[in-house]
C-alpha cells in the first residue's frame, strides 16, 4: 500500500514537472490551438442548462413528495399516493443516476428523436427530487406538533398551516441539505457524455483525444466544476446568513 501510494506520487510529480516545464506549448495545443477552449466553454453551457432545469424540477418533485408523504404520516391520508411515492424513492434512490440516465434515453426515448439536453434535464431532475424529498419530509416531520395545532387554534386548515406555518420554518432549516443536493447535482451531470452529450466533462475529454495530452484538459475541467462549486457554496452561506439575521 505504501508502495502504490509512493509510486502514484513519483508519477504525478513527474508529470506536473513536465507541464510546468513545457506549459506555454502545452497550454497553446490543449485551448488555442484549433479554438479548442470552446469545447469547454460551449461544454460549459450544456452543463448549466441542465443543472438549472434539473434543480427546479427537482424542487418541484420534491416538494410534491414530501408533501405527500408527510400528510401521510401525520394524518393517514392519501394512502395510494404515499405508496406511489414511496415505490418511485425506493427505485431512484436504489439504482445509480448512470443506469436511470441510460433508460430514459435508450429505452424510454429509444425510438423517437429526442434532444438530449432534454434527456439529461428529465434524468436527472427526476433523481434530484427523491433526494429533494426525503430532505425536505425529514423538515417537515421534525417541526413540532404543536406548530400545526397552534395553526388550527386560529383557523388555519392543514394546508394553510403548511403553507403559511411549517414550510418558511422547513426551509430555513433544510437548507444547507439542500444546497449541498444542488452541489452534489452539479458534478452528477458529468455522467451525461455517456448518451454523447457534450457537457463540460465531454469538452475536456474530445480535447484530450485529439491532443494526447491529459493533464491539462482535465485539470481544467475540474478547476472549472470546484470554481461553480465554490460560487454555490458562497452564495448558500450568504442566504443562511440573511435567514438567520431575519429571526431576529
Amino acid at each position: 500500500m505504501f508502495s502504490a501510494i509512493m509510486d502514484f506520487g513519483d508519477k504525478l510529480g513527474t508529470a506536473l514537472f513536465k507541464l510546468s516545464y513545457n506549459f506555454p506549448n502545452q497550454f497553446y495545443l490543449n485551448f488555442i490551438k484549433e479554438n479548442r477552449w470552446k469545447y469547454l466553454t460551449d461544454g460549459l453551457k450544456v452543463t448549466l442548462t441542465v443543472t438549472i432545469f434539473a434543480v427546479l424540477i427537482g424542487v418541484i418533485l420534491g416538494f410534491l413528495v414530501a408533501i405527500i408523504r408527510s400528510t401521510h404520516d401525520k394524518t393517514g391520508k392519501l394512502t395510494l399516493l404515499n405508496w406511489v411515492c414511496t415505490v418511485y424513492l425506493t427505485v431512484i434512490r436504489g439504482t445509480p443516476v448512470l443506469v436511470q440516465l441510460l433508460i430514459i434515453y435508450f429505452v424510454i426515448f429509444g425510438s423517437v428523436r429526442v434532444d438530449k439536453v432534454f434527456v439529461a434535464v428529465v434524468a436527472f431532475g427526476i433523481n434530484s427530487g427523491a433526494y429533494v424529498a426525503e430532505i425536505i419530509r425529514g423538515g417537515i416531520m421534525s417541526i413540532d406538533q404543536g406548530q400545526f395545532e397552534a395553526g388550527r387554534s386560529i383557523g388555519f386548515n392543514y394546508t394553510q398551516t403548511m403553507i403559511y406555518i411549517i414550510l418558511p420554518q422547513v426551509f430555513k432549516n433544510v437548507l444547507p441539505a439542500l444546497g449541498n443536493e444542488f452541489i452534489v447535482l452539479l458534478k452528477e451531470t458529468s455522467v451525461s457524455g455517456y448518451i454523447a452529450l457534450q457537457d463540460l466533462t465531454k469538452g475536456g475529454d474530445i480535447i484530450r483525444s485529439q491532443t494526447y495530452s491529459p493533464l491539462l484538459p482535465l485539470l481544467a475541467v475540474a478547476l472549472i466544476y470546484l470554481f461553480f462549486v465554490m460560487i454555490l457554496s458562497k452564495l448558500l452561506k450568504i442566504l443562511e446568513g440573511r435567514l438567520r439575521n431575519s429571526d431576529h
